[in-house]
């Protein structure tokens, strides 16, 4: 008889346990179920944008309900492209072309919701080792990638700032970006500006080495941004609040820890790149100070974007910080 209740009473709590873990099984199911894909086109794959890749690897987009779907879209041009024509929802790259979009007339245009830095990425790399000096440049030619995006401006500024007429420097904008490091490998150009992991893979491989940081030199203004149409930013407006409190954690998680611990969290985001080399790039950025605290965009850092913009002539009207700028970040 105590036989028969105890094989009842196994019996019961094995159908408890399956129950149990169904229900957990279930309950996981119905959560990956939750998350909502957002395709994120970026103007390049760089150590620059570490606290994205962090909020990634970390897993803080898919606390938030997320899951984010990566594409490579070179030229902030490019990016600005992928959202008007709804390939993409949301863009990293240069809000300078948002402003473009704007002017251009686009009744959809692109706002920006979420900041990520504040300062140029660049390393201006040269042939030699020898100390480097702003002047150096003077009669030499640099390789800078398009003069209306975000890289070329800050050089110009930067240049501006160390008293360097832009006439006393071969400046070629001839070269698309992504085939910059190339470029120079081949043979083009005294100098060159690049991002990380570039800058360090031609230093690795004695094809340049780094002499100097560009925003270092230049303004802070909202260099790269998160921005997307603005009628998604409307109908979306919970899921790309979740979004920048994901990119909030990510700032965060970069500013309070170290090199080697952050390399480690997006090492699967440069699997070409050692952890080691990886921790040297994230150390540089964050010598150079080109992260914001929080994603919120105040309006007079905006305002130096487009004060930059008008000194390049590549603006003639004024675009205000209401219409291009939807802070989702409180």
């Amino acid at each position: 008889m105590k036989k028969n209740i105890l094989y009842v009473l196994s019996g019961i709590l094995g159908l408890i346990i399956i129950i149990l873990v169904g229900g957990l099984f279930l309950k996981d199911s119905k959560n990956e179920k939750k998350l909502e894909t957002i395709k994120v086109s970026e103007v390049t794959h760089s150590v620059f944008y570490t606290p994205f890749y962090v909020a990634i690897e970390n897993g803080y987009f898919k606390e938030s309900g997320i899951d984010i779907d990566l594409l490579l879209v070179s030229g902030s041009d490019n990016v600005a492209a992928s959202l008007l024509s709804k390939d993409t929802e949301v863009g990293l790259a240069g809000p300078e072309s948002a402003a473009y979009v704007y002017l251009g007339g686009e009744k959809d245009y692109l706002q920006v919701f979420s900041g990520l830095t504040k300062r140029d990425g660049q390393f201006i790399l040269s042939r030699d080792t020898k100390e480097f000096k702003w002047e150096d440049l003077k009669g030499k030619e640099i390789l800078i990638g398009r003069s209306t995006g975000m890289p070329g401006l800050s050089f110009f500024k930067a240049l501006e700032n160390e008293g360097i007429n832009k006439e006393d420097v071969k400046i070629n904008t001839s070269i698309e970006f992504g085939e910059l490091s190339g470029a120079f490998i081949g043979g083009e150009g005294d100098y060159v500006n690049l991002f990380e992991p570039l800058a360090s893979k031609l230093e690795e491989n004695h094809n340049g080495y780094v002499v100097t940081s560009v925003g270092a030199s230049s303004e802070d203004f909202p260099y790269t941004a998160f921005y997307a149409r603005k009628s998604y930013i409307e109908q979306n407006k919970e899921l790309l609040t979740n979004f920048t409190k994901a990119i909030e954690k990510g700032l965060s998680f970069t500013l309070n820890n170290n090199s080697t611990f952050i390399a480690d969290v997006i090492a699967k985001q440069f699997t070409d790149t050692s952890k080691e080399d990886l921790a040297i790039m994230i150390e540089r950025y964050k010598e150079a100070d080109v992260w914001l605290k929080t994603p919120f965009v105040e309006e007079e850092f905006f305002n130096t974007l487009i004060d930059l913009l008008k000194e390049n002539n590549l603006i003639t009207k004024t675009v205000y910080y209401k219409d291009l700028v939807n802070n989702l970040y409180e």
